[in-house]
C-alpha cells in the first residue's frame, strides 16, 4: 500500500510571465485608471484587448482609449461564498459593455441592491486606494440604455 502523506505537498513554478506589449499596456492604463483596448482591421475595438484578431488572426497594436463607463449586458446572482474572497453574498457579477468597446468584459457590480441589477443597467467603476483594477461598477444614475445599443453585446 503506498505511504500517506501527512503535510501538505507544495509544489512551486519558479518563472516568470511576459503579458507583451498589449497585456503590459493595459495593466498599466488600469493602474493609471485609463482603460485601453485594441482596434481590429475591421474596426472593433476588444476590451480587454488581445495580441491577435479572433476573427481573422492578425496581430493587433492598435491601442485605442474606451470611456471607462459602460453598460450592463448580462448578470448573475452568486450565492456561494468563494474561498478566499472577503465578499458579502450575495452580489452580482456581470459582463459590461464600455462605451466604445465591441466587447463586454466582466466586473462585479455594487452600490445597488442584488435584486435591482438589470440588463441595460448604466454603471462606473469604482476604485480602492492602491487599486490595480476596479473594485466594482456602480449605477452612474443615467437612464438605463436602450436594448438595441447593447443586444449584440450578450
Amino acid at each position: 500500500m503506498p505511504e500517506v502523506l501527512s503535510a501538505p505537498l507544495v509544489v512551486e513554478f519558479p518563472f516568470t510571465r511576459s503579458l507583451g506589449p498589449v497585456q503590459s499596456a493595459f495593466l498599466t492604463g488600469l493602474r493609471e485608471r485609463t482603460v485601453l483596448g485594441v482596434k481590429t482591421s475591421g474596426g472593433q475595438v476588444l476590451v480587454p484587448p488581445v495580441e491577435y484578431d479572433p476573427a481573422t488572426a492578425e496581430e493587433i497594436r492598435d491601442l485605442v482609449e474606451v470611456a471607462p463607463t459602460g453598460t450592463v449586458t448580462t448578470f448573475c446572482i452568486v450565492n456561494i461564498k468563494a474561498r478566499n474572497l472577503d465578499i458579502e453574498v450575495p452580489y452580482v457579477y456581470g459582463h459590461i459593455a464600455l462605451d466604445g468597446a465591441d466587447l463586454a468584459l466582466h466586473g462585479r457590480i455594487g452600490g445597488i441592491p442584488y435584486d435591482q441589477v438589470r440588463m441595460g443597467l448604466r454603471v462606473e467603476p469604482v476604485w480602492t486606494e492602491g487599486g490595480r483594477y476596479p473594485d466594482h461598477y456602480r449605477p452612474t444614475g443615467e437612464p438605463d440604455a436602450d436594448y438595441d445599443a447593447y443586444k449584440e453585446l450578450i
